[in-house]
């Protein structure tokens, strides 16, 4: 049985006179993302209807169900409004997978788009970007299991867990270290019937490509942490699942730019700056 093509599907903003609230879903079912007919866009009901990762606007001119937009009409938002998003620990190879499955979670808040930039508070010392096949989750889930966690699934993107180094050794949970404002870039888009198990994972920091890895390395695959997750909670649909980083990294430091790479997804790209001790009130 053939497997369905990939389709991508997109939270996005119209450039043009309309405001920064204002959203909408669209899809694109090119093989080719950058082909001609992959830089253009069909308007799409939402694909979390009865859910707050909807996020839809009312219909406006030119961006009804079934308009085609072009590329360069719109900006590219995260991809959903997650009321949960968790990234896993330890979860590299066999030594990832000889541990127990444990995941953290990391604030809906600190969710930022592509081209956002990561806001580095004064003091936080030491931050890596984290490169990582993201679980957008379709429908709410709960005691899955390995027979049907991919129905759960809505499509896969790219996820950057950005990480505090020197807060996560004096937070053991990780909240500060994880859940900063704009420590979560998540984009460009879903992609859907994408088969996760041996994707490439890399990081371009400032131009230069780190040494890259494979989703195959990760010590708990995607089912597996589906099934973990959802013995203990449930799952809503887009909330975000970041599945952990084997590849290389480095420090990142306002002025820097870092790209996330996944294949078979894209490029998620987000320039990082200082944040200024305005945006922090005593």
């Amino acid at each position: 049985m053939t497997s369905p093509a990939p389709r991508r599907i997109a939270r996005v903003r119209p450039l043009s006179a309309a405001p920064e609230t204002e959203q909408f879903f669209v899809a694109n079912d090119a093989a080719d993302f950058t082909s001609a007919a992959g830089q253009v866009w069909t308007v799409i009901d939402s694909p979390f209807p009865d859910s707050p990762a909807h996020a839809g606007s009312a219909a406006r001119p030119g961006w009804e169900t079934g308009s085609t937009v072009a590329e360069n009409a719109l900006a590219f938002l995260a991809p959903s409004i997650p009321a949960n998003v968790f990234g896993m620990a330890h979860n590299t190879g066999r030594p990832g997978r000889d541990m127990p499955a444990q995941a953290f979670h990391k604030a809906a808040t600190s969710v930022v788009g592509p081209g956002e930039a990561i806001e580095l508070a004064p003091d936080v010392g030491y931050v890596d970007p984290e490169a990582e096949l993201t679980v957008v989750v379709g429908r709410k889930a709960r005691g899955l299991t390995l027979g049907n966690a991919r129905g759960a699934i809505l499509g896969f993107t790219i996820g950057n867990d950005v990480s505090a180094r020197d807060l996560q050794k004096s937070d053991e949970l990780w909240i500060s270290a994880k859940s900063q404002d704009t420590f979560t870039p998540v984009g460009p888009w879903i992609v859907t019937d994408l088969d996760a198990s041996d994707l490439s994972i890399s990081i371009v920091h400032n131009g230069n490509e780190l040494k890259a890895a494979s989703s195959a390395d990760l010590g708990w695959n995607v089912d597996e942490i589906l099934v973990y997750l959802t013995s203990f909670m449930t799952l809503h649909p887009g909330d975000l699942v970041l599945t952990g980083f084997p590849a290389e990294c480095a420090r990142i430091q306002p002025g820097d730019t870092v790209t996330c790479r996944v294949q078979g997804i894209g490029e998620l790209t987000n320039p990082v700056t200082a944040a200024s001790w305005e945006d922090f009130p005593a």
